[in-house]
């Protein structure tokens, strides 16, 4: 089911515009390189909106938030609105201060978003405007388990059907949702978690294939944690195979994405959908 939607992203090379989490920036931009987009980083008030109209796609992470970052992340995204541009919204740590959640819905009552990706207890608290997020992982009380799932796929529905976008929750079981269907999907390593940034990277290969896949925007966002997901299982191969550790470990996340076939990835992926 992917092979046109990865075909679609070699040959246009997505520009992506990112204001993000300036902890990963750098991986941020290697990732987007190697899923085959290409990124802009440029995150000054004075011109965000310009860099948006000459990209296909944006991509908002409050990572590493400030009162600056804000402006810029809603000038940017009222003007990819105005140009029909998908956007990203990766909201890290909503619920972990006053500040970060208020950002939040600021960013969420001004932009329209294409597609909300966050752990669980984020997007507890976009729902419910409380959470439970403990710096940028999830509560283990939000955990998503077989048992929990079938509520939570629920839950994922009736918050896309509210924002008007496509939501992604990821963790042990990545849950992409619109308001009508659902993808469930099992794929990563629990040794991605000890890497800091495959979140932000994610973020950023979801635009890239939003922004070339604009009319199949649920399939586009679960090929891109399909593509982690898959990339991520193999580098942790690898890592095993070499007696590496963890810096190597992303690297090789980064490698295993830029040598990734429409093929592999569809053997790969272990998707079905609800």
């Amino acid at each position: 089911m992917f092979k046109t939607l990865f075909e679609n992203v070699q040959q246009q090379t997505p520009l992506v515009h990112c204001i993000t989490n300036y902890v990963t920036v750098n991986d941020v931009a290697n990732v987007l390189l190697a899923a085959g987009g290409s990124p802009i980083m440029a995150d000054a008030p004075e011109e965000v909106a310009d860099i948006t109209s000459i990209c296909t796609a944006l991509n908002l992470n409050i990572g590493t938030l400030n009162s600056r970052a804000v402006e810029s992340m809603l000038l940017a995204g009222r003007q990819a609105n105005a140009l029909s541009h998908p956007v990203v919204l990766d909201p890290v740590g909503a619920g972990a201060s006053p500040f970060r959640t208020e950002a939040t819905f600021r960013l969420l009552e001004e932009i329209a978003f294409t597609v909300i990706k966050g752990n669980i207890s984020e997007m507890k608290t976009i729902h419910s405007g409380s959470g439970t997020t403990k710096g940028v992982d999830a509560d283990i009380s939000d955990a998503v388990t077989e048992e929990t799932l079938e509520a939570t796929v629920m839950f994922a529905k009736r918050l896309a059907d509210r924002n008007d976008a496509v939501v992604a929750i990821t963790g042990a079981i990545d849950i992409v949702a619109d308001r009508d269907k659902a993808y469930i999907i099992r794929n990563g390593h629990p040794q991605m978690a000890k890497v800091s940034g495959t979140g932000c990277m994610l973020s950023a290969v979801i635009a890239a294939y939003c922004g070339a896949n604009p009319e199949q925007l649920l399939d586009a966002t679960a090929a891109a944690i399909c593509l982690m997901g898959v990339s991520g299982e193999l580098a942790y191969e690898r890592m095993i195979s070499n007696a590496a550790g963890t810096s190597s470990y992303r690297s090789y996340i980064i490698d295993e994405i830029s040598k990734m076939s429409a093929e592999t990835l569809e053997g790969g992926a272990k998707i079905e959908s609800r």
